[in-house]
């Protein structure tokens, strides 16, 4: 197995570490280390500090998600899903929230925002070249085999 350090910022000991919550799950939930109840408008923005750091593995990367339950019962996601932890950063995981909702959303310290799943990634080298071959798709885009 995998094994990622974690360290919680001064005054985030009360931070609850990512966890699976099932023995099948995916992803780890990511708390959200805010100072009081914070309020996310409608149409808003907000980047949100889990008040944790990580060291993930060289050839990992850590994926950060729209947890579920938040998008459908409260319209409240990850703006940039999935959002990329390089295994080479060492900041503040922070989570960028948006409320497509049309009610304010509260967070509270400790809740869960998003969902981190740590998967590989493969590094490739580019090489220019005069043509690429075809296939049977080409370039067939958005819709090319049937309803967007």
């Amino acid at each position: 197995m995998l094994e990622i350090k974690i360290r919680r910022e001064a005054g985030c000991e009360d931070i609850a570490l990512p966890e699976y919550k099932s023995e099948g799950a995916s992803g780890m939930d990511l708390p959200a280390a805010v100072e009081g109840d914070t309020l996310i408008h409608p149409g808003e923005i907000l980047c949100v500090s889990t008040g944790l750091r990580m060291a993930i593995p060289a050839g990992y990367e850590g994926q950060v998600r729209p947890r579920s339950g938040l998008a459908l019962k409260h319209g409240v996601g990850v703006l940039n899903a999935p959002g990329t932890i390089d295994s080479d950063y060492r900041g503040v995981i922070g989570v960028i929230l948006i409320n497509l909702g049309t009610s304010p959303f509260t967070i509270r310290r400790g809740d869960r925002i998003a969902q981190l799943v740590i998967a590989p990634v493969a590094r490739v080298e580019i090489k220019e070249a005069a043509e690429i071959e075809n296939t049977t798709r080409n370039s067939g885009g958005f819709g090319h085999t049937g309803i967007c």
